[in-house]
Formats: C-alpha cells, structure tokens, sequence
C-alpha cells in the first residue's frame, strides 16, 4: 500500500503540473471567443498554445511549479495512518527529480533544500472522515498568486458591506501580479488562521457551481461581478476577464471579530485528485 500512494502521488503531482483541467481549458477558450480586444485575445491565445504544448510534452505549464502542497480525506479505516507524511515526502521528492519540478522549498537559515521539502513541506491538510478510502488531491501553489492574497480582521459592525469592500480592494491592489485571468478563493468567519485555509479550499470547489446556500451562492455571484468591473483583464491588460471564477466558504466566528481571507490563483489552477480503496484500487477523478 506505501508504494500504491506513493505512486499515486508522483502521477497527481504529475498531472497537476502539467495538464489544466479540461473546464478551465474550455472556460479560456470562450473568453477568447468574447474578447474584443486584440491585445487580451493574443494573450489568451499565448495561454492555450502553452497549455496544449504542456499537456502534449508532460512538462509544467509554468516554470514556477508552486509550494507542493496535499489536502487528504482519509477514512477512518483506511489502513495507512502515521506513515501518509513519510510516503508523501518520498513522493514529493521523487517528482521533483521525475516530472521535473522545479525546487521551490526555501529553508529560513539554509536556503533552497533542492528537492521541494523542507520544514513544513510538503504541506498537508488532514481530514478524517468515516469510511475506509483515502482522497488525495495533489495542489501545488505558484509564489506569484500567493504573493497577492490578503488577510483582515474586519470591524464585525461593518458586516457584509465590509466584506465586500475588502474582497473587491484585495483584487484590485493584485492588479496584474498574480498572471491574471485569477481564480478567488473568498474565506470569511472562523479565526484569523481558518479563513485564510477556507479560502484556499473554495479554490478548489466545482468550476462555476455556486454554493448550495442561496445567501453564500448571491454573494459569489456578486463578488464575481465586481472583480470582472475592476478592468484589469488578462495579464493586467485591461482586456478579457479579471477573474474566471470566485467561490466563498465562511465559518462561524467569534462575536467580536470578522476574519477574512482571499487567496488567488493564475490562469494555471493546478490541483489533481485521486481516491484510493483500502484494498489498493486507484481512481482518478
């Protein structure tokens, strides 16, 4: 089983770096469609040519292959438990040299490791659930679009409008930095760490399905809608989208605070994610 998930996580590693998913392909091509503008539609165009020559070599979209990062679902009965960090890092290692992924693990005194781990890294987020299968979703992260999140512990009287106001400044101060058309990933309530790991999953949430909660699904919708009203377009080029999708996950919170947390991400939202059986039967999804 330890090299089943090993294995497993080279090729997610693999397939996140190098092969867009098919929706956020589809999702580019008609905004080239409706783009007016020569300058956004050569962009656009730059942007498909380097998917497809990705996905056809097996080779990184972009020469930033991000933090490596893992979110994993794991069954209660699932029968490796301890030793998941132990395989991962193995595997992160071996993809490194592999695919290969550029080495982006910085040690604070001895500077780049060389093989995408360090202390902390691989980054993985647990969740035990019932049952006795393993999800595990490869989702590397580029510097340039971490750069730009933000995070604010808003006045809670200011509510909603605040949130807003926040959501909408953070794009705007992003402008072009994080290689846009972005995707946003909005966290609001819990505490000042939760809202911040709530926006970064509400990345990975279904492309352009709105939150079953009508009042969470109103507020992406316009979100979404004021972002693409900023104007930054492609690349900052004031033509094409701001943003292609934006998703909200909120928490409860504490009466007397009103965290929020907005991750983004290039063009290139790179994640992959596969269940494995107890018995050691893999399914991509």
């Amino acid at each position: 089983m330890d090299k089943i998930l090993e294995d497993t996580a080279v090729e997610l590693l693999r397939r996140a770096a190098s092969e867009l998913r098919r929706e956020y392909v589809e999702a580019i091509y008609k905004a080239m469609e409706k783009c007016e503008g020569s300058i956004g539609r050569s962009q656009l165009d730059a942007i498909i040519r380097n998917i497809e020559l990705a996905r056809k070599s097996s080779e990184p979209i972009c020469q930033d292959t991000g933090i490596i990062g893992f979110i994993v679902r794991m069954g209660e009965d699932f029968p490796v438990r301890a030793g998941l960090r132990d395989i991962l890092v193995r595997a992160t290692r071996r993809a490194t040299e592999e695919i290969p992924l550029r080495p982006n693990a910085v040690d604070l005194f001895k500077g780049n490791t060389g093989d995408n781990v360090g202390p902390g890294i691989p980054i993985i987020d647990l969740e035990l659930v019932e049952g006795d299968e393993l999800e595990l979703t490869a989702f590397p992260k580029g510097g340039g679009s971490s750069n730009v999140a933000a995070h604010a512990m808003i006045t809670p009287g200011l509510g909603l409008r605040g949130v807003k106001r926040f959501v909408v400044e953070s794009v705007a101060r992003a402008g072009s930095l994080g290689c846009p058309p972005y995707f946003i990933g909005v966290g609001i309530g819990g505490t000042e760490d939760r809202c911040m790991l709530l926006a970064k999953k509400a990345l990975l949430k279904p492309f352009q399905v709105r939150n079953p909660d009508p009042n969470i699904a109103a507020l992406e919708e316009e979100l979404l809608q004021r972002v693409n009203e900023l104007g930054i377009g492609v690349m900052g080029l004031g033509e094409g989208p701001t943003a292609l999708d934006l998703h909200v996950e909120a928490a409860a919170r504490h009466p007397a605070t009103m965290p929020v947390g907005v991750v983004m991400s290039c063009w290139a939202l790179r994640h992959a994610t596969a269940k494995v059986t107890r018995e050691g039967r893999v399914h991509h999804l």
